[in-house]
């Protein structure tokens, strides 16, 4: 069995960056028994002594974010003092726009985004997004950028929310057997409905598990009706064969995000 092992991430921000790029690149080792500790908000030398020793006596991995350079440079030499295994995630970057742009860093921790057209943009996505969720207000599925249908558990929402963070206003409907799809469904532009299948296999460990939190007993029949379910999602999307369809099993809900958006960015182009 592979040992469980600690991973630090320091910021002199909020650290979600950079626990975010490290959980991307942990998606890689799905075998790896990994404990990650958030350390925010470390902005003096003092805050970061206790953190670098307790990650030296634990043989833990180092994953850092600071702005400031001196702080950084500090760390830099404690880790190599202590013999940790360090990364730093953003200050290779900023030497490489320094050196790019010709322009010094103003080297401000959590820089702040200025408020803008696309900001709000993206909040008034959100918002249409929540409203326009599993059906509701179908009077907004002609207004969407996209539409995304599929059984219940294929990760609709979740899928739904990373577009609309980046700008774009989604709705989405649920597919359930012997329920007609609303009628506003037929002024969407077929470009813009994206349809989520799924395997049976997938399908039916994601109901069951959902028996599990209810603290309900496993049912032999849920797998006979997943299948029932998938039959008839699929004849559904078969008569739409214009609709783009993306298989959700062993798929996150970034990559299905990041082909959505090469469909749109395609059916744009064309």
């Amino acid at each position: 069995m592979t040992k469980r092992r600690h991973i630090d991430v320091l910021s002199d921000s909020t650290g979600e960056t950079a626990e975010r790029v490290l959980r991307a690149a942990l998606l890689q080792f799905p075998r790896g028994e990994v404990e990650i500790r958030r350390h925010a908000r470390v902005r003096t030398r003092e805050r970061v002594d206790p953190i670098l020793k307790q990650v030296g006596a634990d043989d833990a991995l180092l994953i850092f974010s600071v702005v400031s350079p001196e702080l950084s440079a500090y760390i830099h030499q404690k880790t190599v003092d202590l013999r940790i295994e360090a990364v730093d995630v953003i200050g290779g970057v900023i030497g490489k726009l320094h050196a790019f742009l010709g322009d010094d860093p103003v080297h401000s921790p959590g820089a702040l985004v200025p408020l803008s057209a696309e900001y709000f943009r993206r909040i008034e996505a959100v918002e249409f997004t929540v409203r326009s969720d599993a059906g509701r207000e179908p009077e907004n599925l002609a207004k969407a950028d996209v539409v995304l249908i599929g059984l219940p558990r294929t990760s609709k929402t979740p899928v739904a929310m990373v577009l609309a963070q980046r700008g774009l206003k989604v709705a989405s409907l649920t597919l359930k057997p012997g329920k007609a799809l609303p009628a506003e469904l037929d002024l969407v532009t077929a470009g813009r409905v994206v349809g989520l299948t799924i395997g049976v296999d997938s399908l039916t460990a994601l109901r069951q598990a959902q028996l599990a939190k209810l603290g309900m007993p496993a049912d032999p029949r849920v797998r006979v009706h997943v299948e029932q379910e998938i039959r008839a999602a699929e004849a559904v999307f078969a008569k739409h064969p214009s609709w783009a369809t993306v298989d959700m099993t062993g798929r996150s809900v970034d990559d299905t995000a990041a082909i959505i958006l090469e469909h749109l960015s395609g059916a744009k182009s064309s």
